[in-house]
């Protein structure tokens, strides 16, 4: 027991530090008025720093087996790893500009708050060219089996064996998920990031309404900085190296239809379902008791949610395998955070009511509601696909639906109770 709390304790630790990096981040930003895109990115930079901090020198996860770095063998000579360190850049560089010219095809990067994005990652391309030289010679000389996707990729490129198929699947796999999902993230935290920053403190506490968005809007700047982080810092000595990525199609479909450009929740999409709908704060307004309620709910939701995203540290990221966690909220359920994503959605739209008064308004975005719900249990499952083949995963599985909160609701639900025998008069 004192063995799995102390590993239950390291594995919370870096997030707490994370955490405190962006809370500093946070003071001084709305100390200094500091509200423009770029002091985001310093914002997630000092979220990431004390995480990679702490995961070097407290939680020393370079030292982990799954890293795949031999520390206890002599460092390789150059000799012996300079060939393939060469194929393997010729393949990385050659990833990285295949991104690049996919980013130049798709419109949508170049429109609205994608187009910092591009501005992030076109600024990163010298840094990470430079860098990637010293850090591939060097990891390569410590790595157990160098032979990765990479070079498998730059093998095929020159016309080298080596060019391992299965090796290369993986490796665009996994880069096509880092390429899509960090995009993503680097451009929706400056709108996250300025909401909390330029909100005043006596418009935060005026009342429950906007005490609740200020809070929810700071819990997702924690979401999405956590994720920003989880989705740059893919480095084996760090022990957040993507182990594998789905291989199923329906796992893809799913989680890529509920992110743009390929988002079918958005307004005017399909499962738009807010249509002649009013948010809780318009149907509860004049009620300030059932006000502090449901946004006293929500926050809790919204908590949740970020918690699910903390407990990854340095690990999230979508449609990946980059280790299995069990502590944080997943102690109690496997999925804690499209739970609470989806809670949130139902008890803030109500979807029920519809300021039209129209009957079909209300089946309609009930119905639509209901089939965004199912979209997500269909993630989760595809989800659980993906990581059963390990065995650390199928332990926490079995051990979840036994013990789990929502596995032992449903059961309390489902299970028949004796009929309770009345005496006759």
């Amino acid at each position: 027991v004192e063995d799995v709390l102390m590993f239950i304790a390291r594995m919370s630790g870096v997030g707490v530090a994370g955490l405190a990096g962006l809370a500093l981040a946070v003071i001084v930003g709305r100390w200094t008025g500091a509200n423009g895109p770029l002091a985001s990115m310093c914002a997630v930079v000092a979220c990431g720093l004390p995480m990679v901090l702490w995961s070097v020198f407290v939680d020393k996860v370079w030292k982990n087996p799954s890293t795949g770095l031999d520390w206890a063998r002599p460092l390789r000579a150059h000799d012996e790893t300079r060939e393939i360190s060469m194929v393997k850049l010729a393949g990385l560089w050659a990833t990285w500009g295949a991104i690049g010219a996919a980013y130049c095809i798709g419109r949508w990067y170049w429109d609205g708050s994608y187009l910092f994005a591009m501005r992030i990652l076109a600024w990163s391309v010298p840094f990470l060219i430079v860098a990637s030289v010293p850090y591939i010679f060097w990891i390569d000389r410590r790595l157990s089996e160098p032979k990765d996707g990479a070079y498998a990729f730059g093998a095929w490129l020159l016309g080298r064996e080596g060019a391992d198929r299965d090796k290369i699947v993986e490796h665009w796999r996994s880069w096509t998920i880092k390429g899509f999902f960090l995009a993503f993230m680097i451009s929706i935290v400056p709108g996250n990031w300025r909401q909390v920053i330029e909100t005043g403190a006596a418009d935060i506490v005026s009342g429950p309404v906007s005490l609740a968005a200020w809070l929810v809007g700071l819990l997702f700047l924690i979401d999405v900085t956590f994720a920003t982080v989880g989705y740059a810092l893919t480095v084996r000595p760090l022990d957040s190296h993507i182990r594998s990525g789905n291989p199923f199609v329906s796992g893809w479909v799913a989680a890529l239809i509920c992110y743009p450009p390929f988002i079918l929740m958005n307004g005017d999409g399909p499962l738009d379902y807010h249509q002649n709908t009013a948010q809780w704060d318009i149907w509860f307004a004049g009620y300030p008791v059932l006000l502090w309620a449901f946004g006293a709910v929500l926050v809790l939701l919204t908590a949740i949610y970020a918690w699910a995203t903390v407990a990854f540290g340095i690990r999230f990221s979508n449609l990946t395998h980059r280790g299995i966690l069990t502590h944080g909220p997943y102690r109690w359920t496997r999925h804690p955070a499209y739970l609470s994503k989806n809670a949130f959605w139902w008890i803030s739209t109500l979807p029920f009511l519809a300021v039209s008064g129209n009957p079909v308004d209300m089946v309609r975005n009930t119905a639509i509601l209901a089939v965004i719900s199912a979209i997500y249990y269909w993630r989760a499952r595809t989800e659980e696909a993906h990581l059963m083949p390990d065995p650390d995963y199928r332990a926490y599985h079995e051990w979840m639906e036994r013990n789990g909160l929502v596995p032992r609701f449903v059961r309390w639900l489902t299970e028949k109770r004796p009929a309770v025998a009345v005496a006759a008069e």
